[in-house]
């Protein structure tokens, strides 16, 4: 079991940790952050940079604190929150990710819970230094924050859409909206 559990977090982790390494960098196929800042911007939110630099730091923190197993449930947690929010942008365009759509987002947020739920298991940081098991109610409490700040970020940072051109006087001088 240990094994499997080690094979699970590492695998999964890192896969995470490197989504958000392409969202800051130009590493693993990534076009750079101010590749990443326009992807959000192509998705609807508002940040620009900032944005891009809060979502890959998260993804990079969280899959790498997975894979160590370290902290498992708050790692879970914002790995489920990050995810939920990959899920969001995905939504419109069906389960299938053969369609571009929530499948793998889905996956990860389910594999993450599981991890918080059986824990880390021997082989991990957080049993080394004797942080494992977590109690059960810290467990739920990451399982239902993380899919929850995922949604709440994602309505925080949704950029309204903008005004239609025609609602602009003509020669009237604007400067556009700060994001």
């Amino acid at each position: 079991m240990n094994a499997g559990l080690l094979v699970l977090r590492v695998a999964v982790g890192l896969l995470i940790a490197g989504h958000g390494v392409q969202k800051v960098s130009f590493r693993l196929g990534g076009n750079g952050l101010a590749g990443g800042t326009e992807e959000f911007r192509h998705d609807g939110f508002r940040g620009g940079r900032l944005t891009a630099i809060v979502a890959g730091g998260s993804q990079i923190g969280a899959g790498l604190f997975l894979a160590a197993g370290l902290l498992t449930p708050l790692a879970a947690m914002a790995a489920m929150g990050v995810m939920t929010v990959a899920g969001t942008v995905k939504w419109p365009k069906g389960l299938w990710v053969k369609n571009d759509g929530y499948e793998y987002p889905l996956v990860l947020v389910i594999v993450s819970a599981a991890l918080a739920l059986t824990g880390p298991g021997q082989w991990s940081v957080d049993h080394a230094l004797g942080a494992s098991p977590w109690p059960l109610w810290l467990v739920v409490a990451a399982i239902l924050a993380g899919p929850v700040s995922g949604l709440l970020a994602r309505v925080v940072l949704r950029r309204s859409p903008a005004a239609p051109e025609a609602a602009i006087p003509k020669g009237t001088p604007h400067a556009p909206v700060a994001e």
